[in-house]
């Protein structure tokens, strides 16, 4: 007899876990009426989702509507596997701003210098990504699978 899998939801403390130990994740948006998902890089800190990209048409559509999804999986087998979802608005974080948004700038780079150690130096490995921002979680679910 061939055992079943088991189906859960994830309890918040394991989806923050699932969004901590990974740093690729799938971004849904609107582009032109029709849904558009990209793989992105992101670091999870401060119940945030803080990242940085190209300029382009991504950009132009979130300057749209700035709603977004955001998709992370833990895959092992079959059966064997997390995933979680976050829904929240796209931010861009301007390196030019005084005050509490200056602040935020240089703490989103240094959590992205942390996955990417010469990200916005000469010795980046991604020079064209220059936008930075950040997804802060407004609503996060999660499922996962064991059999």
């Amino acid at each position: 007899m061939t055992s079943r899998p088991t189906f859960r939801g994830l309890e918040r403390a394991e989806i923050d876990a699932v969004l901590s130990r990974n740093s690729v994740a799938r971004l849904a948006y609107i582009l032109d009426g029709r849904v558009d998902i990209e793989p992105i890089h992101y670091v999870y800190a401060d119940n945030t989702l803080y990242g940085r990209t190209a300029p382009g048409t991504k950009l132009t559509a979130l300057a749209r509507d700035y709603w977004v999804a955001v998709e992370v999986d833990e895959i092992d087998a079959m059966f064997d596997w997390r995933s979680v979802v976050v829904h929240g608005g796209f931010h861009r974080i301007p390196s030019d701003q005084p005050g509490a948004q200056g602040v935020l700038w240089s703490r989103a780079v240094e959590l992205l210098r942390h996955l990417v150690p010469g990200a916005l130096t000469d010795d980046d490995p991604t020079p064209s990504r220059t936008v930075i921002f950040r997804i802060p979680v407004q609503e996060a679910t999660g499922r996962a699978a064991s059999g």
